[in-house]
């Protein structure tokens, strides 16, 4: 027995127990996974759905970008446009000042006229004046007929001895009505030159009124013959020079900025320049081709300088080199085929600014050249 029972002792079974030590690990590795496994899924969903966020906050921002661009561009547009305003309001500020100008120069014919008639209204009233009192002249005479037919009466009533003073008394009479007859006709000739003053005077006012209205209608139609011409040549000059930020239409006038035509304090036109006054001239050569001879234009060519002061031999101040650069432009113009009857030079130193900043680039901005397509 205690031979058999050292054998059990020693043949105690561990492996139930491995086992089970193995199933728990198993178990706790399997729990690992699952948990490992949920925690990837949960992980997986969450970054898909940022990837979600991400892509629609991406699709905004292009969508932002878009708007903001097509912002931008509609913004460009709308100064573009309020340029484009700003110009033509100038130019018809430009134009309405010039009719302005021609109307008082029409008001100042009218006034003339009106002074005219005046003076005819002051004629007939002296005229009215005189008949009037040959008028009363005329009743008074009638009224000494009167008297002196009374007298007659009661003179051959009298008796046959005042036959000599009755005689006497129809003489005067009858030179009495030979007066008075002369008077009527007087009369009737001072009227008949009345009425044909008045008729004329009302012919004359009828005709300054018709005179004043086809002047505003000839003036009208040459200026708007003449700004159409005027458009058609800075559209055609705009498009043949191209779209440079020192070629630009201010108002009514194409400038030039200095730079583009001559070298600093000279009035020699440089090469690019003359290229480009090259193009000016065919422009204008076509244009003022096709404008009626009835419209008296004339292109007005002005040299303008900055503030700084300028003392050469050459130029001795800033009048004269703004003049000469202004008569070069007119000379290449006329050596081009324009005719000299219609230029005009002039020179306006600094006296007539743009930007009044002092600095380079207000310096800049008011040395130019201006051109003007107008009427004498």
């Amino acid at each position: 027995m205690r031979g058999g029972s050292r054998r059990h002792v020693r043949t105690i079974d561990v492996w139930p127990g491995f086992v089970d030590a193995l199933a728990t690990l198993v178990i706790a590795v399997v729990f690992v996974m699952m948990v490992f496994a949920v925690f990837q899924f949960y992980l997986k969903d969450v970054i898909a759905g940022r990837d979600d966020q991400l892509a629609r906050a991406s699709a905004q921002i292009s969508e932002l970008a878009a708007t903001l661009a097509l912002e931008r561009r509609q913004t460009q547009d709308i100064r573009a446009r309020f340029d484009s305003v700003m110009a033509e309001l100038q130019a018809s500020l430009a134009e309405t000042d010039r009719l302005k100008a021609e109307a008082a120069a029409a008001t100042a014919l009218s006034a003339e006229r009106a002074k005219a008639l005046e003076d005819a209204n002051k004629t007939i009233e002296a005229d009215r004046a005189k008949v009037e009192m040959q008028l009363r002249e005329l009743e008074a005479l009638a009224s000494m007929r009167l008297e002196m037919e009374r007298r007659l009466a009661a003179a051959e009533e009298s008796a046959t001895a005042e036959r000599r003073v009755s005689s006497e008394a129809q003489a005067q009479v009858a030179l009495l009505n030979r007066q008075t007859a002369e008077l009527r006709e007087q009369l009737r000739r001072l009227e008949a030159i009345l009425a044909e003053s008045e008729r004329k005077s009302a012919e004359a006012q009828a005709q300054i009124v018709d005179l004043g209205r086809r002047l505003n209608l000839a003036l009208a139609s040459r200026v708007e013959e003449l700004s159409r011409y005027r458009s058609e040549f800075f559209g055609r000059l705009r498009q043949a020079l191209g779209d440079r930020a020192e070629v630009r239409i201010v108002g009514d006038r194409f400038v030039f900025q200095s730079e583009v035509l001559f070298a600093s304090g000279a009035a020699t036109i440089e090469l690019d320049g003359g290229r480009q006054l090259q193009r000016l001239a065919e422009v204008l050569r076509d244009t003022t081709s096709r404008i009626p001879k009835e419209i008296d234009w004339v292109l007005q060519v002005t040299g303008h300088t900055d503030r700084r002061p300028i003392a050469t031999r050459e130029f001795p101040s800033n009048w004269e080199l703004s003049s000469a650069r202004a008569i070069s432009v007119v000379r290449f113009l006329m050596a081009n085929g324009l005719p000299p009857d219609r230029l005009q030079a002039a020179g306006m130193a600094e006296f007539q600014p743009i930007d009044e900043r002092d600095d380079e680039v207000g310096w800049r901005r008011n040395r130019r050249i201006e051109l003007r397509l107008t009427n004498r």
